[in-house]
């Protein structure tokens, strides 16, 4: 007889937690990653050409992870996958019921040998993550405007920077490493930008005080952060947003304002700031193309139950991390925006149950309790950094929404209003918003978003520029609904894929349990 076959998709925090419980539970693991790299966003590394002397620098919890890295590398039980884009899952028959089959293509993105491959297994462990979410505003299509990850990858993973006087702003506590990072990599950091004011902040902060003390971690980690800022003397300001770039072939200058709580722009605030480069997040987007492929169902949570805020879809689990599909377990940023150490206990979690491990082992309940704390201070960093809902009064008529196809907001509000074209599949078709080459992953919330409020604001009612929230709500994005979920050459789609088949081992009897 031979172990479970169990594959991990993503090799971040979650991920890599996951391959190593599924493997403490006995079961051989197959772990994908399109990076050429473990770690993923949190734990990106440099190359290993670099030969780095001192690769933990500007890490955090560098040796923990180093640990891990390498035992999972070197486990006979686990095959790692570096390159390897998941770019399809195959829902089995209904009379064949478990996880889908997995659809892979390894090598270079930009090679053009890469093989095409199909993996059956007993369990499969989606561990994806998210990317951050970033609103438009006049001049963020200009070379230099990123968002806060691009920013801290780059620094991360190849010690390049962005700029060499840059400003960070947008929304959440992910301001503050982006910043640090990015002082520790020798960027001057010229302001960071919090658009929520300090009462929402608070708010959102302080409510159910007894919960905090479980948060001792994260509240230590902010301060160092925050200490950082300090030695360098780079000013934190609440309240106050970029909400224009200028610049000839790229930017040289943002113009910031003071904002209401609702983030509209209080007027004669505006003040303009000499940089290279800014970065800019507002919150992150969880990457659900293949949660959706697998039949995974979704949950939508509005931020602060706030009827105008949009909603944000993630996956649903129950206590185990199991899906609604059978056989599919999540974890991490795909079932709600926690951070790491929240993304290591679901996955650790998901992978030793998804391996077979037994549900009442002793370890699973510490994991059990850390999930949940995470849980709670994704709640609460919903509530303290909500996404206002005046911020479409930044936009022009000449504002691009969709970058990749260069679609303007004018032209979105002009295929609202023409009743031929209100349907969204003919406003997508006409506009070109979303058809780009990245299929609606940067764009899609906020076109979503922007077409729910004109069509809610009526043609003889306020201007249509900035629009009004429709009285139900704003809908959750739709833009992960894909059947391809990653790039494919039309000549790898045609090829005849090689069906993978993980080395056959004894079935071990597992000796340790989930760490």
């Amino acid at each position: 007889m031979t172990s479970r076959h169990t594959v991990v998709i993503g090799a971040g925090p979650a991920g890599l937690a996951a391959a190593e419980g599924a493997l403490a539970a006995g079961a051989r693991v197959t772990l994908i990653d399109a990076a050429d790299l473990p770690g993923g966003q949190y734990h990106r590394m440099l190359p290993e050409e670099y030969a780095a002397t001192h690769p933990e620098r500007i890490q955090h919890g560098w040796r923990a992870f180093d640990r891990r890295r390498r035992r999972l590398l070197a486990h006979p039980r686990c095959a790692w996958w570096p390159e390897a884009a998941v770019w399809a899952l195959e829902r089995p028959e209904p009379r064949r019921p478990g996880p889908p089959r997995v659809h892979v293509v390894r090598g270079p993105a930009d090679g053009s040998d890469r093989r095409r491959l199909v993996l059956d297994c007993d369990a499969l462990v989606l561990a994806v993550g998210a990317h951050d979410r970033m609103l438009p505003f006049p001049g963020w299509e200009l070379p230099g405007v990123c968002t806060a990850g691009a920013a801290q990858a780059l620094a991360k993973g190849e010690r390049v920077l962005v700029g060499d006087r840059v400003a960070v702003a947008g929304t959440g506590p992910f301001l503050l490493p982006v910043a640090a990072t990015l002082l520790e990599a020798g960027a001057q950091v010229a302001a960071v930008l919090e658009a929520n004011r300090p009462a929402v902040l608070a708010r959102g902060w302080s409510r159910r005080p007894w919960e905090l003390p479980s948060m001792a971690g994260k509240s230590g980690e902010l301060a160092r952060y925050a200490g950082v800022l300090a030695r360098h003397r780079v000013p934190y300001r609440t309240g106050r947003a970029v909400v224009e770039a200028r610049g000839e072939g790229r930017v040289e200058e943002v113009v910031t304002a003071r904002l209401r709580t609702d983030w509209s722009v209080v007027p004669h605030t505006e003040r303009t700031l000499a940089v290279d480069a800014v970065c800019v997040t507002h919150g992150f987007s969880p990457q659900l193309e293949l949660p959706v492929a697998a039949g995974c169902a979704l949950r939508g949570t509005p931020p602060d139950g706030q009827s105008d805020a949009p909603a944000q879809e993630f996956v649903v689990v129950d206590d185990d991390q199991r899906t609604s599909c059978p056989g599919v377990y999540a974890a991490g940023e795909i079932t709600g925006i926690a951070g790491a150490p929240a993304a290591r206990a679901e996955g650790a979690l998901a992978g030793w149950l998804a391996g077979g491990g037994d549900p009442a082992a002793a370890t699973l309940g510490p994991l059990r309790r850390s999930r949940d704390q995470g849980r709670a201070f994704a709640a609460r960093l919903a509530r303290a950094h909500p996404i206002g809902a005046g911020w479409p009064g930044w936009l022009r008529p000449e504002t691009a929404v969709c970058r990749c196809e260069e679609t303007d907001y004018g032209a979105l509000c002009r295929a609202a209003t023409d009743p031929a074209g209100a349907a969204d599949r003919v406003a997508k078709l006409r506009t070109r918003a979303g058809l780009g080459p990245c299929q609606a992953r940067i764009c899609g919330p906020t076109v979503a978003e922007l077409r729910a409020r004109l069509r809610a604001t009526p043609a003889d009612g306020p201007a249509r520029y900035g629009g009004e929230p429709p009285a139900d709500g704003l809908p959750p994005a739709t833009s992960h609904r894909r059947p391809v979920a990653q790039p494919l050459r039309l000549g790898e789609l045609a090829a005849a894929p090689e069906q993978y088949a993980p080395p056959h081992t004894p079935d071990p009897s597992p000796t340790e349990e989930n760490s």
